[in-house]
């Protein structure tokens, strides 16, 4: 991804972007964030996991598109195929940035030039939206995108709540899966983790109560649930290993 840059009424006034193409930023993503607040949705389409930041260690939410490195078998034909997309898509291609040398400014709009939903003139024959209007204020499809993105903002705040509250009640386990396709190619998937049903059950009434009142057992039960997504999933690698034969 080349150099972010910031979005300007004066630069960007006839700048265009094709909804349809943002699709394409997830076509390489195995493992995509995703946050509380769209579980529920994610949730009817793929597993919900945990997995650890490469960078910070930390464990994050991610909804599992597929079972190897740059496989996303929702995405095909150039097309994200389920009928839900995730907020992380949704916001392609913009960015929050911050402002000030040491980055702790104020938050700004940022835009990814190379990206592919990106036009520079209107096309009669694309479903395009305009960033401005003609006085300069912002489209009804930019106030969207901002939309889009202070919810990933606030999601990613309360992603880093639900995990520091699983670690406090001890529900986080590794999750390894062994799986074989229709064709007889197997595959294990490691560096994953799954809510603890077991310890989760044996919990006291007390840290129950408190998990509750932090709107955070919901989440949990759902993440529980998308586990049932794995089998849709691997019909989905069973089709698409059929078709290439």
């Amino acid at each position: 991804m080349a150099e972010l840059i910031a979005i300007n009424p004066k630069l960007h006034a006839t700048l265009r972007i094709q909804p349809d193409k943002a699709e394409l930023h997830g076509r390489g993503i195995q493992l995509l964030p995703v946050v509380p607040a769209e579980f529920a949705s994610v949730a009817t389409q793929s597993p919900i996991v945990l997995t650890k930041n490469g960078q910070t260690g930390q464990f994050v939410s991610v909804a599992m598109l597929g079972f190897a490195p740059g496989e996303n078998l929702w995405f095909a034909d150039e097309r994200w195929q389920g009928a839900y997309l995730p907020l992380q898509l949704q916001r392609q291609p913009f960015f929050l940035g911050q402002s000030g040398d040491n980055g702790q400014g104020d938050y700004v709009l940022c835009l990814d030039p190379d990206s592919p939903a990106i036009m520079q003139q209107h096309s009669a024959t694309t479903n395009t939206e305009q960033l401005f209007q003609a006085d300069g204020s912002d489209s009804a499809y930019l106030q969207h995108i901002k939309g889009v993105l202070a919810e990933l903002l606030q999601g990613e705040q309360q992603q880093q709540q639900l995990v520091q509250a699983l670690l406090a009640a001890n529900l986080i386990q590794p999750l390894s899966l062994e799986i074989t396709f229709a064709n007889q190619q197997s595959t294990r998937l490691n560096g994953l983790y799954t809510i603890d049903q077991q310890k989760l059950a044996a919990l006291d009434p007390a840290t129950l109560v408190q998990l509750h009142q932090a709107g955070w057992l919901a989440p949990i039960y759902t993440m529980i649930a998308s586990a049932a997504q794995l089998y849709p999933l691997i019909a989905r690698k069973n089709q698409q290993l059929s078709l290439a034969v």
